[in-house]
């Protein structure tokens, strides 16, 4: 039987190396889910629509959870079912609530820092380094959870409410995704700060550029179904290579296995 220090040890791996792949792959899931989400929707009726989305979420956190190391093509799975619930339950939710996005951004955003309060309560770090335990690996999936919903909700919000477009859009939180990345590499900023503030603006950067691809209006009016296509061939090929190559495997082990050891 394993020791408790064992089990541990099995769970470190579980979250990927944050590396330039990570964050190409993580925007083009972003992208695919959002406009799955809408070419489902509109393909199947509602309900139904929910009810898979919520079956292959919870299918595959199941999955996610039974393994007992960083399995690239289960860990992406799981961002992937994200997306499409995170843009199919934001969407469900403002129009029965008949929320505008700002209201949307504003319940979503306050949702977030009550899920890291906890977080950071209960564990006393907000570190993706550190989901050693199950309860860290729960609270690591609520806030990415969380993410998702915000960033469809903020995505919106410059989009429409704006008028921004989505191009523009995408561009502007390009930018606001860049820049944290950059001030944590070269300047004293908090790398927890800008690791989940740049994770946010994934959300809204792949959905715009997704969105601008498929729409009509001021977009380049591609099918839906071939954008989430192509997207999903991409996100095949890209976590393929990760898995063949084992690049983006956690290299964390030394550091955390001191902080396993620790009293």
């Amino acid at each position: 039987m394993l020791s408790s220090k064992s089990k541990k040890q099995d769970l470190i791996s579980k979250v990927p190396e944050i590396t330039l792949l990570f964050w190409i792959i993580k925007i083009f899931t972003t992208g695919m889910g959002e406009v799955f989400a809408d070419y489902w929707n509109e393909s199947v009726n509602l309900p139904l629509a929910i009810s898979l989305s919520i079956l292959g979420l919870f299918g595959s956190l199941a999955l996610q959870f039974s393994v007992r190391k960083y399995i690239p093509s289960v860990y992406w799975l799981v961002v992937v079912m994200v997306s499409i619930f995170g843009t199919t339950a934001a969407d469900v939710v403002s129009f029965l609530l008949g929320h505008s996005p700002l209201i949307s951004t504003i319940i979503y955003l306050a949702l977030l820092f009550t899920v890291l309060a906890f977080w950071y309560v209960k564990e006393k770090t907000l570190s993706i380094h550190s989901i050693y335990t199950r309860r860290r690996e729960m609270f690591y999936w609520l806030t990415v959870l969380s993410t998702f919903a915000l960033g469809t909700a903020a995505g919106d919000m410059f989009a429409g409410t704006l008028h921004l477009g989505f191009f523009t859009s995408g561009i502007l939180f390009t930018v606001l995704l860049v820049i944290p990345m950059l001030c944590s590499q070269f300047m004293n900023i908090n790398k927890i700060f800008a690791f989940w503030f740049s994770y946010i603006m994934t959300r809204p950067v792949g959905a715009s550029f997704a969105d601008w691809m498929a729409s009509h209006r001021g977009g380049l009016g591609f099918d839906k179904g071939l954008v989430s296509l192509t997207l999903a061939i991409l996100i095949i090929v890209l976590v393929g290579y990760v898995s063949f190559t084992h690049k983006g495997k956690s290299r964390n082990t030394a550091v955390l296995s001191s902080e396993i050891s620790a009293p």
